[in-house]
């Protein structure tokens, strides 16, 4: 377990962010590594276009993308004409607080079988909430426009609980076809040791939303057959790396942010564990005080607020190949995370000037980004790409 504060400086970035507003790129300065001391040239920085509180994006074989809107809006965009369209047939969406329309990704032979699958918040009764999980066809026009089509909620957090904080509900499909999904504590706490809900777990289903047999707590049955792994907080990013290793992290209460290896059964202990403290000062117990839990290989004190995860494999970046990419959102940072085996460390921190709410790989090996944008049109769409 590491705390790490490292950060690669890049004063002038935000400023030159502002200017790539119009469209056109812009090369970073030099900045340099406060570790080091070593002058580097990370990447220049492309904006392409604005949404209204974008939360998540994908991209489809063709070169455009998904993004979806926090307050129900599910976007397609073509980077070459810079057109926006809009996919009807989103289901309702309980927009307040940390919920919406959150995470899309596409089912593996999404070639073929045209599968998007959409996680959100959805209402209850008595004024509860909770998040879901649902999958549909993708049907595109001509016009850059679409639809869904068949679609069917496979996945449900439980129990539905009050406020509007700590969904999660981030989504990935791992190398063996199944899809992970984050459900996060509801802001709860108990319910990420409880086995009888699946608050505060990382769940694995089948595509169609069947337990998978070989999950470990599948002879329990219930909610507990859906977990792969508990005692988490608030999880904001999954992804798998080169091996098959599922990667996750998570927001700490006031202090200890974490970064953690997923692992079959395991517990990673909140709420009796933290490198953070309660928000009223209450202290928590560190990890290092319960060693039957699993610590993270990363800590951040003070944090980064996590948000947006993908591990880096392209060529624009050869020497980042391998390494993990989080947006930061209190930190308006990007931030790399060096994997090496099962061991992780901060590796670097560059300053967007901007709250960062989604990253991703695209097919050219590009990273893009989705700033949080809280006002309508004010999240922009960023390409990095090596400086000229």
């Amino acid at each position: 377990m590491s705390t790490s504060r490292t950060a690669l400086s890049l004063s002038c970035l935000p400023a030159l962010l502002a200017l790539a507003a119009c469209g056109g790129a812009t090369s970073t300065p030099a900045a340099t590594d406060t570790r080091t001391g070593a002058d580097t040239v990370p990447f220049q920085v492309t904006a392409l276009q604005s949404f209204d509180a974008p939360w998540a994006m994908t991209f489809l074989p063709d070169g455009r993308l998904l993004v979806t809107e926090k307050r129900g809006q599910l976007r397609l965009f073509d980077p070459d004409t810079r057109r926006t369209g809009t996919i009807e047939g989103v289901p309702a969406v309980e927009d307040g607080g940390q919920g919406g329309l959150g995470d899309v990704v596409l089912h593996p032979d999404f070639s073929s079988n045209r599968q998007v699958y959409l996680s959100y918040a959805e209402a209850g009764a008595d004024g509860t909430r909770g998040g879901a999980v649902a999958r549909a066809t993708l049907v595109l026009t001509g016009e850059g426009d679409g639809r869904l089509e068949a679609l069917r909620v496979i996945w449900r957090q439980t129990p539905k609980v009050t406020g509007q904080g700590h969904y999660g509900h981030r989504l990935a499909f791992g190398p063996d076809g199944l899809l992970w999904i984050s459900s996060s504590e509801r802001q709860k706490f108990d319910p990420a040791q409880d086995m009888s809900g699946n608050l505060g777990k990382i769940v694995r289903l089948h595509d169609d939303g069947r337990v998978p047999a070989d999950n470990p707590f599948a002879g329990q049955g219930g909610a507990a057959a859906q977990v792969w792994s508990l005692g988490h907080r608030n999880v904001l990013g999954l992804a798998f790396d080169a091996q098959g290793r599922l990667w996750a992290h998570e927001m700490g209460p006031r202090g200890g942010d974490e970064f953690n290896l997923i692992e079959r059964g395991a517990n990673y202990g909140y709420p009796h564990v933290s490198n953070g403290i309660h928000y009223d000062g209450r202290p928590i117990p560190d990890h290092d005080t319960r060693p039957e839990f699993n610590a993270p290989k990363v800590s951040w004190t003070p944090v980064i607020s996590p948000a947006g995860l993908v591990i880096y494999s392209g060529s624009q970046f050869p020497d980042w190949q391998g390494d993990a990419f989080i947006g930061g959102l209190s930190s308006q940072a990007l931030v790399r995370v060096e994997i090496d085996g099962t061991q992780a460390r901060e590796a670097a921190r560059y300053d967007m000037g901007q709250r960062i709410r989604e990253v991703e790989q695209g097919p050219d090996g590009a990273l893009w980004l989705l700033e949080d944008g809280k006002e309508r049109g004010g999240g922009r769409l960023l390409r990095l790409t090596p400086p000229a």
